[in-house]
């Protein structure tokens, strides 16, 4: 038969114990600081975005032609000379990083101070560049990184783990990023760790908390894409709610095969060739995203954010083929291997899926269709239904669509699973079975220069 709780007894335990208590505020520190790290990371990508549609703008726009393809090329040869690890997503490389069997310096490949450094940096060059990245899949590596290396100033026998830390540092990164703090929670459980222990939600709530803050403080309380006014939906909506959900599905599939394939060696062709002359492929897929941009009238430039708010808004004037041509540079961008991440992008992809259907079928629900497309696209690539619908409700204040925006992502998750196996859990095993693979000087060598991402 289960004691009740002694409460004297523990606070007495609580406050007896100073050290426990130095390690919290040690903690606390670090989720502070990993808050500022992504707040940082924030206004460099959105400085680096601006200042490449200043260049965009001039000359008519063909000046990108040269400059987006040698800024690859360069982002592409710095990364791999200095930070192999800090190339791709990051979400892979801190999932993979929790693996038990894994040392400290081959968990060094994967996430540290450097590599979120390099990420920020790299990353915001590659904003420079106008690739089509997002900044929120970087956040979980660049606060991973910060809140990891908390572990160093706690003994043996300390009851807080790396694998805490890690789950810990990847949720505040995500709230931090999309100003959505509850979306980090259901991040943490659905990503990044599939079990939880009770001990650490503590952690990790506190990590969101602190984060936020530092969100908050910077740009405010404000949701990322405004509010968005939705009519009262009637069963008028189903039919075009499923063939949003439904397109999504299977594109959101698609990419994710796609994806997960060029990142770990298939067609092999084309990645001997990559591998063989890697900044030369940079050049050329730059080039590619360049042309892309300069023909859809700079709207597949950068995350594609803005062209969120505008199709919300009703102002968006998009090319036919922006959800294909969009795709396509998401693709390369994270093909040529650059720091950043596909969160934003396959928002902006689904957003333009839900406003096709929209124009299709005549439908006054429009933002409602848009707000749906998100969820389901970015559940699709991800296949964490829950996060996915969980952001968009956070980002667009869409709390009277919670059915609506779950039943999407779960049908899109669902036809996303008969296409493709999950893309970060596939690139995680990938990473690290080329980590574990290697002899043990070459992999303590290889510490010293984190190993590639996704």
């Amino acid at each position: 038969m289960q004691q009740e709780p002694d409460f004297v007894q523990n606070l007495r335990q609580e406050f007896g114990d100073g050290w426990r208590w130095v390690e919290r505020c040690i903690v606390l520190a670090y989720a502070a600081a990993a808050g500022l790290c992504v707040v940082g990371f924030t206004m460099v990508a959105e400085k680096a975005f601006d200042w490449f549609m200043h260049i965009y703008h001039w000359q008519g726009g063909w000046a990108v032609l040269l400059w987006t393809p040698c800024l690859t090329a360069a982002i592409v040869w710095a990364t791999r000379r200095w930070a192999p690890g800090a190339a791709g997503s990051g979400i892979p490389q801190v999932m993979a990083a929790q693996e038990t069997a894994l040392n400290d310096q081959q968990r060094s490949r994967f996430v540290s101070l450097w590599l979120s450094a390099s990420k920020i940096t790299l990353a915001g060059f590659g904003f420079l560049a106008g690739l089509s990245i997002g900044r929120e899949g970087p956040s979980v590596q660049v606060a991973a990184g910060v809140m990891h290396h908390a572990k160093r100033w706690f003994g043996p026998r300390s009851g807080i783990t790396s694998h805490a830390l890690l789950v810990a540092g990847g949720a505040a990164g995500i709230a931090a990023a999309f100003n959505a703090p509850l979306a980090g929670i259901v991040f943490a459980i659905e990503e990044l760790s599939r079990k939880l222990e009770s001990r650490a939600s503590g952690l990790i709530i506190a990590a969101i908390v602190l984060a936020g803050l530092m969100g908050v403080s910077a740009f405010g309380n404000l949701n990322y894409f405004g509010r968005i006014q939705v009519p009262s939906l009637s069963w008028h909506a189903l039919l075009p709610g499923i063939c949003v959900a439904l397109s999504c599905g299977v594109l959101g599939g698609l990419f994710a095969k796609l994806m997960a394939a060029s990142l770990t060696g298939a067609p092999e062709r084309l990645n001997r060739l990559r591998a063989k002359h890697p900044i030369r492929f940079a050049a050329a897929g730059g080039l590619v995203i360049a042309v892309i941009g300069l023909a859809t009238s700079g709207a597949t430039f950068g995350a594609g954010s803005e062209e969120v708010k505008h199709m919300l808004a009703g102002e968006a004037e998009l090319p036919a083929l922006y959800v294909t041509l969009k795709f396509i540079a998401t693709w390369l961008s994270a093909w040529v291997g650059v720091p950043g991440g596909i969160f934003a992008p396959s928002l902006s992809i689904g957003a333009g899926v839900g406003h096709n259907v929209s124009l299709m079928m005549g439908s006054d629900i429009a933002p409602a269709l848009i707000a749906m497309g998100m969820a389901a696209f970015l559940a699709a690539v991800t296949q964490a239904p829950l996060t996915a619908f969980i952001i968009v409700m956070e980002m667009v204040d869409g709390h009277s669509m919670v059915l609506s925006l779950m039943a999407a992502a779960m049908l899109a998750s669902l036809v996303s699973r008969m296409i493709a196996r999950p893309l970060y859990e596939t690139l995680a095993n990938y990473m690290l079975s080329q980590v574990q693979s290697m002899p043990a000087p070459k992999a303590e060598e290889a510490a010293q220069k984190p190993a590639a991402g996704s």
